[in-house]
């Protein structure tokens, strides 16, 4: 007997050795794998539990669990039985051809892992069904939790909850029981012919006695299904929008609602005959009634409703859908709130007559002429103070109550721009100890500017001061905005020295330093994000950000907090995942504190007979087509059923539930009782910075270009159908964008802060279509300054409807005649001059003096890096006249005939030296009462200067550009000189009116 040698030192291990490690490898890459699991739960759990929301973490979670079980249970149940009772029924007998055997042989190969398979298949596919179904927990908790409407659908006489709470539920467990019965179906098939219950044989398909009862039990239960499937299906035909109209039409209700009612009656008697077949062994019957039943699927499902459709429809349709047509009008307006709309006959004037303001004073003096799309660059260089703040490119339109008078507001935060840090001092003790949060709120007046054109601010400063608040009276801090994207860790025991960067020392907006005297230091005082004060939390959260400074940095203590999910948006649709929310939340100083106000909407694709709109076309205008508009889902519900407010400085998120008779906020309420509040809970300060949300309007305002029609014969023909208007402002092709203005709609008593919107004629491609008005609607935004208590008149829509012969310009056109009239075109050429850029503003529209005014503020850019705009010129029109001032109260008095009976907010605003003043034009866009040949004659003469000097460049004749713009710079002169000597404009408004082509 001989002994096995031993491996030589240079020999590899043995296989047996080396193979002993893989699962030692597999073991710690799951442990690793379940670490990095578990440190994303638990951290998720510390920030729900700081917010104090963590009842919304457990319950999310156990909801999402026991769907995931459930299916998991369903699916891999039903997939395990089948294999088993398949194997179970297996033919013993022995190989008697090729094939035979070659099964035989499989069989064999299977055996030692045959319980492995049996158990594993049946898992993999629970694990998979248990996935899916995990993602529709919304669904089924809107079911179990589900509160009743009030109102019924006009077919079946249900109510609505059915259709947006039952259905959706009702038709996932279907489909989850038909895939689990299909697959189920087709591993038990598989089993059979693996062990010979089924095979093919010379005379054909041979089947076991025992496979055949398996196969006709599963075919039973598949055609149970399917006709509670068809059943199902008569209610879904009210939520179709593949026809003419949203809803069930004619077609569906005489011809597919019947036919779905036939086909369910038939799949349940086949049903019958194959579980009857299953036991008496003939099947006979059960095949002829599944070929009756595919026949009767395509002669009632398809080919009849087609024939409907063809000879009965079609031919008269204008007449056989007007009911349906109907039921889609009412139950559309109700689906998004547009049913209490006030509509206004407002046949327009467009006569510009003196003192027609009069009766519109307070409208007159809140008219907006800060662009808060513009003025980003202008608030950044007079108060971004340093490189590390930031203000958003489109600012936000607020209102403050001052001296006992509502004045509009653009305002705005100083955030913390990361970016904005120097290269140099990018270190990660920088970005995450130091540079932590912004500073104050700067707010400008909407309704005036200063001399030279910047925006007179309401609030500015650093120290923060002004007319809404100090230091002391409001906290100023910036810890979570909009561009604090990153995490950073806060806070230190008491009478430990300060490390956070606070503010500049001096009110130096200009001077950019990096000197750290120049800075104070502060310290995070409140609470605001979860303990990283012990190791094993900072472990974890080393973990979650993947960063080894978090876990060895000595800049860590006992009292440290992390904050991260820092954007209003990121916090708000965390602790209430179930709203869709508005993209466009805004600061307000409230309480002693800078809050986020965050608009909240429930939704539903699921309404009966409401027409779908698809979110971010609706909600993409001229200024969200960068991509900020909504995400990408269709709905046909929409409420806004919760206001919501994220504290700027500690992060804390506050629920209101505004719209508290809402069925599904209310659904929700059940599922997460005690997160959201009664808005009888909101303070007065909140209350009074409520607005009417902006992308509720947009979605509002698109369905507004039909639905404003209620009669159905008028809808079907679609004559008097609207579209929004794109932006006359902007080369792209884009919807103008609705406008918050303070104004008092015709009718009305009380001036109100209201979004806005107009209409135009529907624009068709490929044609050319008026730029007429023919509506104009606003939504209410005050709800008043008591706490917890709302106005009345708050979300009030009122539609202003314009005579169908209308020849009141819209927007392109008046922004045509703006562009287009000599006039105008000379006075703006005077600023040019120099290489400026003249930006127009947005184009405001107004319901004043019993027509439409129409305002557009004229900005002034220099060329450089540092220049912003400054507003330099006021361009307004009513009707088919225009006019033009420095200021705005000045050119309102020229379009009126010399007094407009109203004064702006920019009244005795002295802009320009004694004489100068705006214009209306005649026909010919020349001045009223006469030219200014000297101001033709120098920008003639400055025309003439640049071209001969773009020469001199070009022949390299130094000296001779030289010459070239000493003649530029006198006729600059020369022009702003014949400016200052333009002739006031005349009081005739016959003499001065500029016709406009409707």
């Amino acid at each position: 007997m001989t002994s096995r040698p031993s491996p030589s030192p240079g020999r590899p291990a043995p296989l047996k050795k080396r193979s002993a490690l893989v699962p030692t490898i597999i073991v710690v890459a799951a442990l690793v794998v379940a670490v990095l699991i578990f440190s994303g739960i638990y951290t998720d759990f510390l920030w729900f539990k700081q917010l104090g929301f963590a009842n919304v973490f457990w319950t999310e979670r156990l909801a999402k669990l026991l769907i995931f079980v459930g299916a998991f249970l369903i699916m891999a149940v039903a997939v395990f039985f089948s294999i088993r009772i398949a194997y179970r029924a297996r033919p013993i007998y022995a190989p008697d051809n090729a094939m035979a055997d070659n099964l035989s042989r499989y069989q064999m190969q299977l055996e030692p892992v045959r319980r492995v398979v049996m158990l594993g298949v049946p898992v993999v596919f629970g694990l998979f069904a248990g996935t899916a179904a995990m993602a529709q927990w919304e669904k089924v908790m809107l079911f179990l939790y589900r509160e009743p409407f009030g109102s019924t659908d006009p077919e079946f006489g249900l109510d609505i909850s059915f259709y947006t709470n039952t259905l959706p539920f009702l038709g996932f467990l279907a489909g989850m029981l038909i895939s689990a019965t299909v697959i189920a179906f087709i591993a038990g098939v598989l089993t059979h012919y693996l062990y010979g219950a089924i095979r093919l044989t010379e005379r054909g398909i041979f089947t076991s006695r025992q496979a055949q009862a398996h196969i006709a039990v599963m075919a039973g239960i598949f055609l149970l299904l399917l006709g509670g499937n068809f059943w199902l299906g008569r209610y879904a035909t009210l939520q179709d929008n593949g026809g003419y109209r949203a809803g069930a039409l004619f077609t569906d209700v005489n011809a597919v609602i019947p036919t779905q009612a036939i086909l369910a009656a038939a799949a349940l008697i086949v049903a019958v005959l194959f579980i009857v077949a299953a036991f008496l062994g003939k099947w006979k019957l059960p095949l002829i009634g599944t070929g009756m039943l595919v026949v009767t699927s395509v002669v009632a499902g398809g080919i009849y409703p087609w024939a409907v459709q063809e000879w009965q429809v079609k031919p008269s349709e204008g007449n056989v859908e007007l009911p349906f047509i109907e039921r889609n009008i009412n139950m559309t307006r109700d689906a998004y709130g547009l049913t209490d709309m006030e509509v206004t006959p407002y046949n327009a004037t467009t006569t510009a007559t003196a003192g027609a303001l009069r009766q519109d004073a307070d409208t007159a003096a809140n008219i907006r002429l800060l662009d808060p799309n513009l003025m980003s660059s202008t608030f950044a260089q007079l108060e971004q103070y340093r490189p590390y703040y930031k203000f958003p490119k489109t600012l936000n339109v607020d209102r403050y109550t001052i001296d006992g008078k509502v004045q509009d507001a653009v305002i705005a935060v100083r955030e913390l721009n990361p970016d904005g840090i120097n290269p140099n001092q990018q270190s990660w003790y920088n970005q995450h100890l130091v540079y932590t949060h912004g500073y104050g709120v700067v707010a400008a007046y909407g309704n005036k500017v200063t001399s030279d054109g910047k925006p007179e601010f309401m609030q500015s400063g650093v120290p923060s001061q002004g007319e809404l608040g100090t230091d002391s009276s409001y906290q100023p801090r910036i810890y979570f905005g909009q561009s604090t994207t990153d995490y950073s860790v806060v806070g230190a025991p008491e009478g430990t020295g300060p490390i956070e960067l606070d503010r500049p020392q001096g009110n130096t907006p200009t001077e950019n330093t990096d000197n750290p005297a120049d800075e104070s230091l502060t310290t995070f005082t409140g609470d605001a994000g979860p303990s990283v004060g012990n190791f094993f939390n900072r472990l974890m959260y080393a973990l979650k950000f993947q960063s080894t400074d978090l876990l060895l940095t000595n800049g860590v203590n006992e009292e440290s907090q992390i904050l991260y999910d820092r954007t209003p948006l990121e916090r708000v649709e965390k602790v209430a995942p179930y709203l869709t929310l508005d993209n466009n939340p805004y600061p307000a100083i409230v309480d002693g504190k800078v809050k986020w106000i965050v608009d909240g909407y429930t939704t539903s694709s699921q309404y009966p007979y409401s027409q779908q709109q698809q979110l971010q076309e609706a909600t993409t205008d001229s200024l969200t087509a960068a991509g900020t508009a909504m995400p990408n889902a269709s709905v046909n519900y929409i409420r806004n059923s919760v206001k919501a407010t994220v504290d700027a400085y500690d992060g804390s998120v506050e629920l209101f539930a505004w719209d508290d008779q809402d069925p599904i906020l209310k659904a929700w309420q059940n599922v997460f009782p005690t997160t959201v509040k009664p808005y009888s809970e909101m303070s007065g300060d909140v209350m009074s910075h409520v607005r009417y949300p902006e992308d509720l309007f947009k979605v509002q305002r698109e369905l507004m270009g039909r639905y404003h029609v209620t009669d159905p014969t008028d809808f079907f023909k679609n004559t008097l159908a609207w579209s929004v208007p794109d932006d006359p402002t902007t080369t792209a092709v884009d919807k103008q964008p609705p406008y918050y203005l303070s104004l008092k709609m015709p009718g009305q008593d009380q001036t109100a802060f209201s979004l806005t919107t107009s209409f135009i004629p529907q624009e068709v491609q490929n044609t050319d279509s008026r730029n007429i008005l023919y509506g104009f609607m606003s939504a209410n935004g005050d709800a008043g300054s008591v706490k917890g208590e709302k106005s009345p008149d708050y979300g009030k829509i009122q539609l202003l409807e314009l005579p169908d012969a209308t020849q009141v310009p819209g927007p392109g056109q008046v922004q045509n005649t703006f562009q287009s009239d000599p006039a105008v075109s000379e006075q703006l050429n005077v600023l040019k001059l120099g290489q400026s850029d003249v930006i127009n503003g947005n184009l405001l529209t107004l319901p004043v003096g019993g027509g439409m005014l129409y305002v557009q503020p004229v900005y002034v850019k220099s060329t450089g890096s540092t220049s912003y705009p400054t507003l330099q010129r006021v361009l307004v029109a009513f009707g088919n006249k225009i006019g033009y001032a420095a200021t705005l109260d000045e050119a309102l008095d020229n379009l009126f005939g010399g007094d407009s009976g109203a004064a702006a907010g920019d009244f005795g605003l002295d802009k320009e030296e004694p004489g100068t003043g705006g214009s209306s034009t005649d026909g010919s866009g020349t001045p009223a009462g006469g030219g200014n040949a000297a101001l033709t004659k120098a920008l003639t003469d400055a025309s003439a200067a640049i071209k001969d000097g773009q020469a001199a460049l070009a022949k390299g004749d130094f000296a001779a550009y030289g010459e070239t713009q000493k003649r530029l710079e006198a006729a600059i002169a020369a022009a702003l000189a014949a400016e200052g000597a333009a002739p006031a404009a005349p009081a005739s408004p016959e003499a001065s009116a500029t016709p406009a082509a409707p």
